[in-house]
């Protein structure tokens, strides 16, 4: 993979390396770094780090954690490598598929569980291999879950950004092995419908669902210019790393 590209997020704090032409994160994989709740200390696995934007990020934000992606591409992994280096953010990569992982990391539990997983079901696939991989579902959702949950600790935190309309299937693939979830939608625009789920649930827990009011992305109506009309919520999150805070109830 040499046709790369520097990206900045989070105001430039961070400069990620990515392929200019193949997959690149954006706002989502920071939408997901500021939603998990880790603590200095604790350890996060990233399920499908890609080229490690989440999982940096995440990193930046909470100095002190045991961070380890799992990426099946190994371009990909080694540029996620490369990037934790490059930005002096501790990140073991490991090489596999989640279906199957490497017998080190199944004899692992972790403090949390991150992913991003694929968002389209079918439609033709992009041109890029590695772009194909990362945006077309091979692995069904519910196996991405599972995976999840068999990596965490009891009472660890799985944290999600994924499609509105897979809400139904996420929820059904927690049922009874987490609970207390929590459910933010996420909302270009005031008054528009969700596109996007951030669902966090704890492994084992029996408390009810809450269902969070939306967080919106953009100030203005409409897209009027090419200017930056984020939200100060948006703009706290994607520009200067602040977390999304809404705790996880306790595990019973």
């Amino acid at each position: 993979m040499s046709d790369l590209r520097a990206d900045g997020f989070l105001d430039g704090r961070l400069r990620i390396l990515q392929p200019a032409r193949g997959y690149r994160s954006g706002a989502d994989a920071v939408m997901l770094a500021a939603a998990c709740p880790a603590q200095p200390g604790q350890s996060v696995l990233e399920l499908g780090c890609g080229a490690g934007v989440a999982s940096l990020c995440l990193g930046w934000r909470v100095p002190g954690l045991d961070l380890t992606g799992l990426e099946r591409q190994p371009d990909y992994a080694d540029l996620a490598r490369r990037n934790a280096a490059a930005n002096g953010i501790g990140l073991t990569v490991v090489t596999g598929d989640l279906t199957h992982p490497p017998a080190a990391l199944r004899a692992r539990s972790f403090d949390h569980v991150i992913a991003n997983p694929p968002y389209f079901l079918g439609g033709t696939a992009a041109s890029d291999p590695g772009r194909a991989v990362a945006r077309r579902e091979e692995t069904p959702l519910a196996h991405w879950i599972d995976a999840g949950l068999r990596r965490l600790r009891p009472g660890g935190v799985l944290t999600l950004i994924q499609r509105a309309d897979r809400l139904d299937a996420m929820l059904a693939a927690l049922h009874g092995r987490a609970g207390a979830a929590i459910v933010l939608p996420v909302c270009a625009r005031a008054g528009r419908e969700a596109g996007r789920v951030l669902v966090k649930a704890r492994k084992g827990a029996r408390t009810p669902l809450r269902l969070l009011s939306p967080f919106v992305m953009h100030a203005d109506g409409a897209h009027g210019s090419d200017g930056d009309d984020l939200t100060p919520q948006a703009r706290s999150v994607l520009r200067d790393g602040a977390p999304i805070a809404a705790p996880v109830a306790k595990a019973p």
